[in-house]
């Protein structure tokens, strides 16, 4: 990035497209009204998408005019389908291989992004490619050596590509997309962003799209994208109006217990339950399995296909419980999550909002609830700060958590001695792929062994 380009660029007016002001008066009802072809809104329709979201209304239109936007919105608002339109509708127009990149942060958003390019431009034949890490590099040269009309990356493995592919560049870009900006950012793809904006060329439409907008994404901004107009759908951290948002108070070492009282209390829902690292992740759905949930772990210890495997699973409806890190809490849309459980308290306030929307999406109304233990309590009060709201208490009755205690002990005994086994194994193997819970039932197998023979005796 000049620092020229960047005072050259950061002069020019920045058009600003509020909601209040342009769409409240007369908001159009249909995409077709937004000014897309009628091949793309057939695809809409076969989608289920029968009205443009806030997010859609705003940046369809301009982005057909060829502006390049920066769009302001909330986690579950509709932005793919905000960018993916207009690039596939200009794609129509003027067919070209390579004709557009996005860049995601995380691996499972890539996929998710490819899947709905794939569902929008089947019937016009559009070819996608996702390159991310996890996954071999030759098998992606050759799908790159293909030419794919839209390529979905992470930007770490897309430079690699960039550098070491032979044969394979950007040079005749069109369109640029980054979503979670913010997100990418935070997660130092700073000089991989820097590297890719160098190799493609200037004159292309730039979409950057981030549910905050940070100094850093004020800085790519100036540098990446050329007078563009800003549509902003919640200026705002905010949750969706459909939410029932709660928290439950609780002494830490009966976490578990809470846990599990809730799960029985809301069965017949299914849930996302997220935790603060990878092997409390792996600990807590080993511990559900035991207690006989059916529980799955996403985290990013595990290999990349196990990842989509978990994610499929929960998406079939094959598994009601999915225990998450925050890798999941970006992005991913999960149409049915009825319940999200913060079973630990996230470190930024602003990961709060991302997680509970994985819940209420599309117009659904959603559950959240928080655990707060007696460390905890600093964290909450800011998160009720960020949302500027007081969340209500859940009711529980406390006797009846307490009444789990036992069965709950049992469960996290044979869990710890199910990952200890978890453990060796991978060591012994010496990969680096975490099994999924299903595979380490050795244990519990073992253990129930144990016990016949020792009620024969």
């Amino acid at each position: 990035m000049a620092a020229g380009d960047e005072e050259g660029q950061a002069a020019e007016p920045e058009v600003v497209v509020e909601p209040e002001a342009a769409a409240v008066e007369e908001q159009p009802r249909s995409f077709k009204d937004l000014g897309v072809t009628d091949v793309l809104c057939e695809a809409c329709d076969q989608l289920g998408w029968k009205m443009p979201t806030k997010i859609q209304v705003e940046a369809i239109p301009v982005a057909l005019q060829g502006r390049d936007i920066i769009g302001l919105a909330e986690t579950g608002s509709g932005k793919t389908g905000a960018f993916a339109l207009p690039i596939l509708q200009a794609l129509l127009e003027t067919p070209q291989r390579l004709f557009a990149l996005v860049l995601t942060p995380t691996r499972e958003l890539a996929f998710q992004i490819s899947e709905q390019f794939e569902a929008l431009g089947s019937s016009i034949g559009v070819h996608s490619t996702v390159i991310v890490g996890g996954i071999d590099t030759m098998s992606q040269s050759l799908a790159l050596a293909k030419k794919p009309h839209v390529i979905i990356a992470t930007p770490g493995r897309l430079v690699d590509h960039l550098e070491n592919t032979k044969g394979f560049n950007l040079r005749a870009l069109k369109f640029l997309v980054m979503d979670e900006a913010d997100r990418i950012l935070n997660m130092d793809f700073e000089t991989e962003v820097d590297k890719i904006l160098k190799v493609i060329p200037r004159d292309r439409k730039t979409f950057l799209f981030s549910a905050t907008m940070t100094k850093k994404v004020q800085k790519l901004q100036r540098a990446a994208l050329k007078n563009p107009v800003k549509c902003a759908v919640s200026s705002k951290y905010q949750t969706v109006e459909k939410l029932q948002q709660y928290y439950i108070f609780i002494p830490s070492k009966f976490k578990d217990s809470y846990l599990v009282y809730i799960l029985n209390e809301l069965a017949g829902n299914s849930f996302m339950i997220f935790c603060s690292t990878c092997n409390n992740t792996q600990r807590t759905a080993l511990l559900l399995r035991n207690l006989g949930f059916t529980a799955i772990p996403l985290h990013g210890q595990m290999s990349q296909n196990k990842r989509l495997g978990s994610l499929n699973k929960f998406k079939a409806k094959a598994r009601s419980i999915l225990l998450a890190t925050d890798v999941a809490s970006r992005g991913l849309d999960i149409p049915h999550v009825d319940v999200v459980i913060n079973f630990d308290i996230p470190t930024h306030s602003k990961d709060y909002i991302h997680r509970v929307g994985r819940t209420a999406r599309a117009g659904r109304s959603g559950k959240s609830i928080t655990f707060v233990t007696q460390y905890d309590v600093e964290l909450f009060q800011r998160i009720e700060h960020l949302i500027g709201k007081k969340l209500p208490a859940f009711p529980m009755q406390e006797e009846e958590v307490m009444m789990l205690t036992e069965r709950v002990a049992e469960a996290q005994r044979f869990a710890r001695m199910e990952l200890r086994e978890q453990g060796e194994k991978k060591r012994s193997r010496n990969d680096n792929d975490d099994d999924d819970t299903e595979e380490a039932i050795g244990v519990r197998n073992k253990v129930a062994g144990g016990k016949k023979k020792r009620r024969k005796a």
